[in-house]
Order: C-alpha cells, then sequence, then structure tokens
C-alpha cells in the first residue's frame, strides 16, 4: 500500500507589470489600448508592435505575462506567458484580474471611459481576451486578435453576448494558425459576436505591416 498524495491549493501574492506609453496630450478623441503580447515575447516588444498599429495620440498599456522564463539559456533572454494546459482555469482568471486591473487603473488615471478602451493580443494571449470579452462584456469597446485561437470552449462554456466589436486578423503562412484552422473562426465568432471584421492575410506569425491602416478603418467604423 502506497501513501496517498494530497494536492493543496493557496493563494500568494504576485507583483505584475505593465509598461504605458502616453501621448503629451489626452483629449476626447484618444483610446486606451491594453495589449497582451505572444508567448515567450516581451512586454516592451509589444509595445512597439502596438504602437505601429495604432496612432500615436492613443495611450497604450503593454501588460507582462505572469510566467517567466529563460527562451534562450547562454544568453539569459526572457520571455513571458499567460497559460498552459496544466490548471488553466487558474491562468484564465488570473489574466482576467490583471487586464481589467489595468483597463480600470490606467483608464481612470487618463480618464478614458469604457466606450473608448480596446483590448488587442497576439498569438497566445487572443483566445484569453476572447474569454475575458465573454465574461466581462462592458469592460471595452472593441477587441483586436492577431494570429491567434478561438477558446476551445467557446461554443460550450459558460459565456455572455459580446459586446464589444471585433476584429481579427490571421495569416496565410502561420505555422501556428494554418488557414484549414482560422478559415472556421468566422461562423465560430459569430456564434457569440454580433459584430466581426475578419481578415486574412498574406505572411507568417507576425504582426501584419498593413495592419495600421485596417486598424484606422475599423476604428473609424466602430467609434463614429
Amino acid at each position: 500500500m502506497t501513501d496517498a498524495v494530497l494536492h493543496r491549493t493557496f493563494s500568494a501574492r504576485l507583483d505584475c507589470q505593465y509598461l504605458v506609453r502616453a501621448p503629451a496630450a489626452v483629449d476626447s478623441g484618444t483610446l486606451l489600448v491594453v495589449t497582451l503580447h505572444g508567448f515567450a515575447q516581451t512586454p516592451e516588444a509589444m509595445l512597439q508592435l502596438t504602437g505601429r498599429m495604432f496612432h500615436a495620440r492613443h495611450v497604450i498599456a503593454s501588460i507582462q505575462g505572469p510566467n517567466q522564463f529563460f527562451v534562450d539559456a547562454k544568453a539569459q533572454d526572457v520571455g513571458f506567458g499567460w497559460i498552459t494546459n496544466r490548471r488553466p482555469a487558474a491562468s484564465i482568471r488570473l489574466h482576467h484580474d490583471m487586464v481589467r486591473h489595468v483597463l480600470n487603473e490606467a483608464g481612470d488615471e487618463y480618464d478614458i471611459p469604457p466606450q473608448r478602451r480596446i483590448l488587442a493580443g497576439f498569438s497566445q494571449s487572443v483566445s484569453l481576451n476572447y474569454r475575458f470579452a465573454a465574461t466581462v462584456p462592458d469592460a471595452v469597446r472593441g477587441v483586436v486578435a492577431v494570429c491567434g485561437a478561438v477558446p476551445g470552449d467557446w461554443e460550450s462554456g459558460s459565456y455572455q453576448p459580446v459586446k464589444a466589436a471585433v476584429l481579427h486578423i490571421a495569416r496565410r503562412e502561420d505555422e501556428f494558425y494554418p488557414p484549414a484552422v482560422t478559415e472556421q473562426y468566422p461562423a465560430r465568432l459569430r456564434l457569440r459576436i454580433l459584430d466581426l471584421e475578419f481578415h486574412l492575410l498574406d505572411g507568417g506569425h507576425r504582426m501584419p505591416s498593413g495592419g495600421a491602416a485596417i486598424i484606422e478603418g475599423w476604428l473609424g467604423r466602430i467609434l463614429r
């Protein structure tokens, strides 16, 4: 007879980080863009990439994923992640808490209401952002998703209808999310999203160089 192995769970304090790029002046046309990087990336890189996609007049807050690890042990390069398949519910809850905190803190600091807040994500963070938008439907006006996935429980989960407008950009040569998968996304996403704009662009798993024009047109439509 072997000894019993018991599983215990406890909560501990976690210091979370995010970066903010703000214009010299904030006015009624300023947006708050809360952006999340992909797997093994950094908030610094995502801040720069998002800055190329959105006009400099907007406030951008780039959140650092809670899980850090060495991408290259020799160079000691550190990357960050959001979730694995090991007890994902805890990671989903933490993601929601982090995004909610930054939206509220930065939104209050720069006096930008939820109607002018955008949630953006690349790769791994996309499915988490979709879960957030379908759990806290009044938190943001829009969601931008680039090279990411639809949640696996999108059809069966206890989600609410998504009130935010959604812009999803996929790539034809994406090695992680190929067209055979992403071409199914519009039909799946529309199960819960009323206002969906979907683009399938040439290129691999990276932010598209023409993304700024697409986002500017989309913002002009949803904010008019």
